[in-house]
Protein backbone atom coordinates (compact mmCIF):
# COMPACT_ATOMS: atom_id res chain seq x y z
CA UNK A 1 0.00 0.00 0.00
CA UNK A 2 2.80 2.39 0.91
CA UNK A 3 4.60 1.58 -2.34
CA UNK A 4 1.43 2.31 -4.33
CA UNK A 5 0.90 5.61 -2.49
CA UNK A 6 4.51 6.67 -3.11
CA UNK A 7 4.18 5.94 -6.83
CA UNK A 8 0.94 7.90 -7.05
CA UNK A 9 2.47 10.92 -5.33
CA UNK A 10 5.49 10.90 -7.64
CA UNK A 11 3.22 10.69 -10.69
CA UNK A 12 1.12 13.57 -9.44
CA UNK A 13 4.21 15.69 -8.85
CA UNK A 14 5.44 15.02 -12.37
CA UNK A 15 2.09 15.99 -13.85
CA UNK A 16 2.08 19.26 -11.94
CA UNK A 17 5.70 20.16 -12.71
CA UNK A 18 6.47 22.51 -15.62
CA UNK A 19 7.61 20.72 -18.77
CA UNK A 20 11.34 20.64 -19.44
CA UNK A 21 12.43 23.01 -22.19
CA UNK A 22 9.37 25.27 -21.99
CA UNK A 23 10.42 28.92 -21.91
CA UNK A 24 7.02 30.43 -21.17
CA UNK A 25 3.51 29.37 -20.17
CA UNK A 26 1.04 28.65 -22.96
CA UNK A 27 -0.90 31.80 -22.14
CA UNK A 28 2.18 33.90 -22.95
CA UNK A 29 2.70 32.44 -26.41
CA UNK A 30 2.27 34.88 -29.28
CA UNK A 31 0.66 33.53 -32.44
CA UNK A 32 2.44 34.05 -35.75
CA UNK A 33 0.23 33.35 -38.77
CA UNK A 34 2.30 32.12 -41.71
CA UNK A 35 0.73 31.98 -45.18
CA UNK A 36 2.09 29.12 -47.30
CA UNK A 37 1.34 27.44 -50.59
CA UNK A 38 -0.86 24.46 -49.82
CA UNK A 39 1.54 21.90 -51.26
CA UNK A 40 4.77 23.92 -51.08
CA UNK A 41 8.06 22.91 -49.52
CA UNK A 42 7.86 25.65 -46.86
CA UNK A 43 5.26 23.48 -45.14
CA UNK A 44 8.00 20.93 -44.47
CA UNK A 45 9.94 23.32 -42.24
CA UNK A 46 6.86 24.52 -40.41
CA UNK A 47 5.65 20.98 -39.82
CA UNK A 48 9.06 19.96 -38.46
CA UNK A 49 9.10 23.08 -36.30
CA UNK A 50 5.77 22.31 -34.70
CA UNK A 51 6.49 18.59 -34.27
CA UNK A 52 9.65 19.46 -32.34
CA UNK A 53 7.92 22.22 -30.38
CA UNK A 54 10.51 24.75 -31.50
CA UNK A 55 7.91 27.46 -31.98
CA UNK A 56 6.68 27.07 -28.40
CA UNK A 57 10.24 26.89 -27.10
CA UNK A 58 10.85 30.30 -28.66
CA UNK A 59 7.77 31.88 -27.16
CA UNK A 60 5.42 31.67 -30.13
CA UNK A 61 2.74 29.47 -31.65
CA UNK A 62 2.95 29.17 -35.41
CA UNK A 63 -0.38 28.97 -37.21
CA UNK A 64 0.00 27.64 -40.74
CA UNK A 65 -2.48 29.24 -43.16
CA UNK A 66 -2.59 27.42 -46.54
CA UNK A 67 -3.28 29.15 -49.86
CA UNK A 68 -3.72 27.88 -53.41
CA UNK A 69 -1.34 30.32 -55.09
CA UNK A 70 1.58 32.67 -54.47
CA UNK A 71 -0.42 35.77 -55.37
CA UNK A 72 -2.97 34.85 -52.72
CA UNK A 73 -0.28 34.75 -50.02
CA UNK A 74 0.95 38.21 -51.01
CA UNK A 75 -2.58 39.62 -50.92
CA UNK A 76 -3.13 38.04 -47.50
CA UNK A 77 0.07 39.58 -46.12
CA UNK A 78 -0.66 43.02 -47.50
CA UNK A 79 -4.23 42.77 -46.20
CA UNK A 80 -3.16 41.71 -42.71
CA UNK A 81 -4.72 38.24 -42.84
CA UNK A 82 -1.34 36.66 -42.11
CA UNK A 83 1.82 37.92 -40.42
CA UNK A 84 4.43 36.35 -42.70
CA UNK A 85 4.80 34.59 -46.04
CA UNK A 86 7.66 33.33 -48.19
CA UNK A 87 8.54 35.47 -51.20
CA UNK A 88 11.65 37.00 -52.78
CA UNK A 89 13.66 40.14 -52.18
CA UNK A 90 12.40 41.62 -55.46
CA UNK A 91 8.88 41.67 -54.02
CA UNK A 92 10.13 43.22 -50.78
CA UNK A 93 12.24 45.89 -52.47
CA UNK A 94 9.39 46.80 -54.81
CA UNK A 95 6.94 47.09 -51.92
CA UNK A 96 9.32 49.38 -50.06
CA UNK A 97 9.98 51.52 -53.13
CA UNK A 98 6.22 51.94 -53.53
CA UNK A 99 5.75 52.98 -49.90
CA UNK A 100 5.39 49.64 -48.10
CA UNK A 101 7.42 48.38 -45.15
CA UNK A 102 8.09 44.71 -45.92
CA UNK A 103 11.38 43.12 -44.84
CA UNK A 104 13.19 39.94 -45.85
CA UNK A 105 14.79 37.08 -43.89
CA UNK A 106 16.70 34.48 -45.99
CA UNK A 107 14.95 31.11 -46.18
CA UNK A 108 16.58 28.98 -48.89
CA UNK A 109 19.32 29.17 -51.51
CA UNK A 110 17.88 26.24 -53.47
CA UNK A 111 17.13 27.34 -57.03
CA UNK A 112 15.89 25.79 -60.22
CA UNK A 113 17.90 24.04 -62.91
CA UNK A 114 17.76 23.10 -66.56
CA UNK A 115 17.47 19.32 -66.78
CA UNK A 116 17.52 16.91 -69.72
CA UNK A 117 17.03 13.17 -70.16
CA UNK A 118 20.03 10.99 -69.42
CA UNK A 119 20.55 10.08 -73.07
CA UNK A 120 20.01 13.59 -74.41
CA UNK A 121 22.74 15.02 -76.66
CA UNK A 122 22.23 18.41 -74.99
CA UNK A 123 25.26 19.30 -72.86
CA UNK A 124 25.39 23.09 -72.90
CA UNK A 125 23.10 26.05 -73.47
CA UNK A 126 24.26 26.35 -77.06
CA UNK A 127 22.99 22.81 -77.68
CA UNK A 128 19.45 24.06 -77.02
CA UNK A 129 19.36 25.90 -80.35
CA UNK A 130 16.38 24.67 -82.34
CA UNK A 131 15.15 22.57 -79.40
CA UNK A 132 12.19 22.93 -77.05
CA UNK A 133 12.60 24.18 -73.49
CA UNK A 134 9.91 24.23 -70.82
CA UNK A 135 10.19 27.15 -68.40
CA UNK A 136 8.43 27.19 -65.04
CA UNK A 137 7.67 30.54 -63.44
CA UNK A 138 6.88 32.52 -66.58
CA UNK A 139 8.87 34.95 -68.72
CA UNK A 140 9.91 37.09 -65.73
CA UNK A 141 11.25 34.24 -63.61
CA UNK A 142 14.62 35.32 -62.13
CA UNK A 143 16.45 32.12 -63.04
CA UNK A 144 15.15 32.28 -66.60
CA UNK A 145 16.26 35.90 -67.05
CA UNK A 146 19.74 35.20 -65.66
CA UNK A 147 20.12 32.07 -67.78
CA UNK A 148 19.13 34.02 -70.88
CA UNK A 149 21.80 36.60 -70.05
CA UNK A 150 24.36 33.85 -69.56
CA UNK A 151 23.38 32.29 -72.88
CA UNK A 152 23.95 35.55 -74.73
CA UNK A 153 27.23 36.28 -72.97
CA UNK A 154 28.94 32.89 -72.96
CA UNK A 155 27.17 30.74 -75.54
CA UNK A 156 26.18 33.35 -78.11
CA UNK A 157 22.60 32.11 -78.14
CA UNK A 158 19.41 34.10 -77.68
CA UNK A 159 17.32 31.50 -75.89
CA UNK A 160 14.13 33.53 -76.21
CA UNK A 161 14.39 33.53 -80.01
CA UNK A 162 16.44 30.49 -81.00
CA UNK A 163 14.67 27.98 -78.76
CA UNK A 164 11.01 26.95 -78.68
CA UNK A 165 9.91 28.14 -75.25
CA UNK A 166 6.96 26.50 -73.48
CA UNK A 167 5.79 28.18 -70.27
CA UNK A 168 3.77 26.15 -67.80
CA UNK A 169 3.28 24.76 -64.33
CA UNK A 170 6.12 22.55 -63.02
CA UNK A 171 4.09 19.30 -62.85
CA UNK A 172 2.96 19.69 -66.47
CA UNK A 173 6.44 20.54 -67.74
CA UNK A 174 7.98 17.66 -65.79
CA UNK A 175 5.52 15.25 -67.39
CA UNK A 176 6.24 16.62 -70.85
CA UNK A 177 9.96 16.18 -70.21
CA UNK A 178 9.39 12.56 -69.15
CA UNK A 179 7.37 11.82 -72.27
CA UNK A 180 9.94 13.44 -74.57
CA UNK A 181 7.62 16.25 -75.66
CA UNK A 182 10.21 18.69 -74.34
CA UNK A 183 13.93 18.47 -75.01
CA UNK A 184 14.78 20.24 -71.75
CA UNK A 185 13.04 21.89 -68.81
CA UNK A 186 13.92 24.73 -66.45
CA UNK A 187 12.15 23.71 -63.26
CA UNK A 188 12.04 24.82 -59.64
CA UNK A 189 14.56 22.94 -57.49
CA UNK A 190 12.14 20.35 -56.09
CA UNK A 191 10.74 19.39 -59.49
CA UNK A 192 14.21 19.29 -61.02
CA UNK A 193 15.29 16.98 -58.19
CA UNK A 194 12.37 14.64 -58.86
CA UNK A 195 13.47 14.25 -62.47
CA UNK A 196 17.12 13.88 -61.49
CA UNK A 197 16.13 11.02 -59.21
CA UNK A 198 14.62 9.36 -62.28
CA UNK A 199 17.86 9.67 -64.22
CA UNK A 200 17.65 13.15 -65.73
CA UNK A 201 20.77 15.28 -65.50
CA UNK A 202 21.20 19.00 -65.00
CA UNK A 203 23.14 21.08 -67.51
CA UNK A 204 22.88 24.38 -65.66
CA UNK A 205 21.45 25.68 -62.41
CA UNK A 206 20.10 29.04 -61.38
CA UNK A 207 23.05 29.31 -59.00
CA UNK A 208 25.46 28.92 -61.94
CA UNK A 209 23.69 31.76 -63.73
CA UNK A 210 23.69 33.95 -60.61
CA UNK A 211 27.41 33.40 -60.11
CA UNK A 212 28.03 34.33 -63.74
CA UNK A 213 26.04 37.53 -63.11
CA UNK A 214 28.27 38.52 -60.19
CA UNK A 215 27.10 36.64 -57.10
CA UNK A 216 29.99 35.45 -54.93
CA UNK A 217 28.22 32.45 -53.40
CA UNK A 218 24.84 30.82 -52.80
CA UNK A 219 22.16 33.45 -52.28
CA UNK A 220 18.71 32.99 -50.80
CA UNK A 221 16.39 34.36 -53.44
CA UNK A 222 13.37 33.49 -51.27
CA UNK A 223 12.84 34.26 -47.62
CA UNK A 224 10.31 34.91 -44.92
CA UNK A 225 8.65 38.28 -45.49
CA UNK A 226 6.79 40.32 -42.91
CA UNK A 227 6.00 43.94 -42.17
CA UNK A 228 8.62 46.04 -40.42
CA UNK A 229 5.89 47.73 -38.40
CA UNK A 230 4.57 44.31 -37.32
CA UNK A 231 8.08 43.32 -36.19
CA UNK A 232 8.48 46.60 -34.28
CA UNK A 233 5.12 46.15 -32.58
CA UNK A 234 5.71 42.44 -31.88
CA UNK A 235 9.49 42.16 -31.35
CA UNK A 236 9.29 38.97 -29.30
CA UNK A 237 7.15 37.27 -31.94
CA UNK A 238 9.43 38.35 -34.80
CA UNK A 239 12.62 37.31 -33.02
CA UNK A 240 11.03 34.09 -31.78
CA UNK A 241 9.86 33.12 -35.24
CA UNK A 242 13.26 33.73 -36.87
CA UNK A 243 14.99 31.84 -34.04
CA UNK A 244 12.56 28.93 -34.38
CA UNK A 245 13.19 28.83 -38.12
CA UNK A 246 16.95 28.67 -37.63
CA UNK A 247 16.68 25.94 -35.03
CA UNK A 248 14.39 23.96 -37.32
CA UNK A 249 16.84 24.28 -40.21
CA UNK A 250 19.62 23.00 -37.96
CA UNK A 251 17.43 20.03 -37.09
CA UNK A 252 16.59 19.36 -40.74
CA UNK A 253 20.29 19.50 -41.59
CA UNK A 254 21.31 16.99 -38.93
CA UNK A 255 18.41 14.62 -38.26
CA UNK A 256 17.35 11.89 -40.69
CA UNK A 257 14.52 10.88 -38.33
CA UNK A 258 12.86 14.26 -38.78
CA UNK A 259 12.81 13.68 -42.52
CA UNK A 260 11.17 10.29 -42.13
CA UNK A 261 8.28 12.04 -40.40
CA UNK A 262 8.06 14.51 -43.31
CA UNK A 263 8.17 11.84 -46.00
CA UNK A 264 4.36 11.59 -46.46
CA UNK A 265 4.18 15.36 -47.11
CA UNK A 266 6.93 15.13 -49.75
CA UNK A 267 4.90 12.74 -51.95
CA UNK A 268 8.00 10.96 -53.21
CA UNK A 269 7.85 7.85 -55.38
CA UNK A 270 10.82 5.95 -53.97
CA UNK A 271 13.92 6.10 -51.78
CA UNK A 272 16.09 7.63 -54.50
CA UNK A 273 13.71 10.56 -54.91
CA UNK A 274 13.35 10.97 -51.15
CA UNK A 275 17.11 11.03 -50.54
CA UNK A 276 17.83 13.48 -53.36
CA UNK A 277 15.01 15.82 -52.31
CA UNK A 278 16.34 15.74 -48.75
CA UNK A 279 19.88 16.50 -49.90
CA UNK A 280 18.83 19.32 -52.21
CA UNK A 281 16.82 20.88 -49.37
CA UNK A 282 19.78 20.61 -47.01
CA UNK A 283 22.09 22.11 -49.63
CA UNK A 284 19.78 25.12 -49.75
CA UNK A 285 19.92 25.96 -46.05
CA UNK A 286 21.56 29.43 -45.86
CA UNK A 287 25.01 29.38 -44.29
CA UNK A 288 26.62 32.67 -45.35
CA UNK A 289 26.67 35.92 -43.36
CA UNK A 290 23.60 37.97 -44.17
CA UNK A 291 25.75 40.96 -45.14
CA UNK A 292 27.35 38.91 -47.94
CA UNK A 293 23.97 37.75 -49.22
CA UNK A 294 22.67 41.32 -49.17
CA UNK A 295 25.61 42.52 -51.29
CA UNK A 296 24.99 39.74 -53.81
CA UNK A 297 21.27 40.50 -53.89
CA UNK A 298 22.06 44.13 -54.70
CA UNK A 299 24.35 42.98 -57.53
CA UNK A 300 21.75 40.65 -59.02
CA UNK A 301 19.06 43.29 -58.63
CA UNK A 302 20.99 45.62 -60.92
CA UNK A 303 21.37 42.87 -63.52
CA UNK A 304 17.68 41.99 -63.37
CA UNK A 305 16.67 45.64 -63.54
CA UNK A 306 18.70 46.02 -66.72
CA UNK A 307 17.20 42.84 -68.19
CA UNK A 308 13.53 43.36 -67.39
CA UNK A 309 13.15 46.90 -66.08
CA UNK A 310 10.14 48.22 -64.21
CA UNK A 311 7.94 45.31 -65.27
CA UNK A 312 9.91 43.08 -62.92
CA UNK A 313 11.39 45.31 -60.22
CA UNK A 314 9.09 48.31 -60.18
CA UNK A 315 10.36 51.91 -60.07
CA UNK A 316 13.44 51.20 -57.97
CA UNK A 317 16.76 51.25 -59.82
CA UNK A 318 18.61 49.62 -56.91
CA UNK A 319 17.71 47.17 -54.14
CA UNK A 320 16.03 49.17 -51.37
CA UNK A 321 18.57 49.47 -48.52
CA UNK A 322 15.98 48.38 -45.96
CA UNK A 323 15.06 45.14 -47.75
CA UNK A 324 16.85 42.83 -45.30
CA UNK A 325 15.37 42.95 -41.81
CA UNK A 326 17.44 45.08 -39.45
CA UNK A 327 16.96 42.39 -36.78
CA UNK A 328 19.40 40.22 -38.72
CA UNK A 329 22.35 42.52 -37.99
CA UNK A 330 25.45 40.53 -37.07
CA UNK A 331 23.57 37.29 -37.77
CA UNK A 332 24.31 34.64 -40.38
Amino acid sequence: MRKWLHTALVAAALLCAPSIGSTSPASAQETVRVGVLQFGTVSWELDAMKRAGLDVRNGITVEVVPFAGEDATSVALLGGSVDAIVSDWLFVSRQRTEGGDMVFVPYSTSVGAVVVAADSPIRTLSDLKGRSLGVAGGPLDKNWLLIQALGLRDAGIDLSKEVEIVYGAPPLLAEKARSGELDAALLFWNWAARLEAEGFRRILSGEDAANAAGATGPIATIGYVFGEAWADENPAAARGFVAASRETKALLRSSDAVWEALRPMMKVEDDAEFLLMRQRYRDGIPARPVAEEERDAATLYKVLEELAGETLVGPGKVLDPGTYWAGLKNAS
